[in-house]
């Protein structure tokens, strides 16, 4: 632990004994992921990071620049109108515990974080035909870099679908779609994908912001803004309402969750690897509860999380994000559930899982719950070029796609 930790911790132990609580989170949030920016005002004005995005270009990419609304009431017409707020009828969460089990929990995540690979992504593989671009989106929520993958079979500009992918802390772009291979499976199924990139200016190890309830609501702050720019991107491609999914890892997760809940009418279908339910946290040390899986109520009684099917995965080994959240997040299509199928399965490499599909009074299946014995925080079936990957399968990024599809298929019955 080095010093500056120490310090933080030290301090924050001080405020919360002088009943400061929120100071203290404060305090520690600085010292481990850096000052988080909380509306578009407070990132830089001159937008430099910009200027050196985060993953390296390739020579045959196309650089374009995407310019979205400029004001509140314009960029929630592209974040779509009518669903209920976020959170609505959501049990009111309460961490009350020890500040020894909060700062453990903070010390095991930094031991966690500062282990994460640190070397250079790779532009995954292009297939013939198909476009691998780097664009800019804006909006009044703020603003971020995101690549776009566009199949060769939607060179017209039209394609059959599209999926928000969500990368986990301290990834990019790059290195998310390099070791999820999300974009073959796009290209079989003619769907573009959106790879957003998360700034060091609105959080130092590039997590999504899914513990701040500025940016968990709908109408406002990360979810706003990415859905903002699936709504924009898909209206580009005339992708059919009901063909507009979100993917994400840990954190990424975690907003994935958050996306289904507060924007049902724009995602029909959400993929969870390795996530927290919506809701899970309103701060650092709530978030590190969540976690280790403490302080965690599990369910949302919303009706906008029902509206949104859900395959959520989740490794029994997970010592990041605890696999009890995976249980939380699919607690509530559990409840809902005329009929529950489970099935075993073993993938060629060994490893063993359970999956258990949740199906409504006409047999749709409205969530899957993959559970992986023996399987960490990591991308399951993916490829080693990516970080926190898994390559023993099952193949989540197939799974996923092949649960958005069956989901279409279904609705046009």
């Amino acid at each position: 632990m080095n010093e500056i930790l120490a310090d933080a911790l030290k301090r924050a132990a001080s405020l919360t004994r002088a009943g400061d609580p929120f100071e203290a989170s404060r305090v520690i949030q600085s010292a481990l992921v850096g000052a988080t920016a909380r509306n578009p005002s407070d990132r830089p004005a001159d937008r430099t990071e910009r200027a050196t995005p985060t993953w390296p270009y390739v020579a045959t990419v196309d650089q374009m620049r995407i310019t979205g609304p400029r004001n509140d009431a314009e960029a929630e017409r592209l974040a779509g109108p009518g669903a209920p707020s976020a959170g609505r009828g959501r049990s009111a969460l309460k961490f009350a515990r020890p500040l020894a089990e909060t700062l453990r929990d903070i010390t095991a995540l930094r031991r966690t974080l500062d282990a994460r690979p640190q070397g250079p992504s790779h532009a995954p593989p292009i297939p013939e035909g198909a476009r691998y671009l780097s664009r800019t989106f804006d909006c009044g929520y703020g603003g971020r870099d995101y690549r776009l993958y566009i199949p060769a079979a939607a060179a017209e500009g039209r394609a059959t679908g599209l999926v928000l992918m969500l990368h986990g802390c301290k990834q990019d772009p790059d290195d998310f779609a390099t070791g999820t291979d999300m974009n073959s499976k796009a290209e079989a199924a003619g769907m573009v994908v959106v790879y957003p990139a998360q700034t060091t200016a609105a959080n130092a190890s590039r997590c999504w912001n899914w513990f701040s309830p500025a940016d968990q609501r709908r109408g406002g702050g990360e979810a706003a803004l990415l859905a903002a720019l699936a709504r924009s991107v898909a209206a580009e491609f005339e992708v059919p309402a009901d063909a507009v999914f979100v993917a994400g890892l840990s954190a990424g997760g975690a907003m994935a969750a958050i996306l289904a809940e507060a924007y049902p009418d724009v995602f029909k279908a959400a993929g969870i690897h390795s996530g927290l339910p919506a809701g899970a946290a309103a701060d650092m040390p709530s978030a590190f509860a969540a976690m280790a899986g403490r302080g965690l109520v599990a369910g949302s009684t919303s009706d906008a999380t029902a509206e949104t099917r859900l395959i959520v995965f989740h490794g029994t080994a997970d010592t990041v994000v605890r696999p009890i959240n995976g249980e939380a997040i699919v607690e509530t299509a559990r409840r809902r559930a005329q009929t529950v199928d489970h099935h075993d399965g073993r993938t060629g490499t060994g490893r063993t899982y359970r999956r258990h599909v949740f199906r409504s009074a006409e047999g749709r299946a409205r969530a899957e719950h993959w559970i992986l014995n023996g399987h960490g925080h990591a991308w399951s079936g993916g490829r080693s070029e990516g970080s926190y990957t898994d390559a023993d399968g099952p193949d989540a990024s197939a799974e996923m796609m092949r649960f958005f599809l069956e989901g279409r298929r279904t609705r046009s019955d």
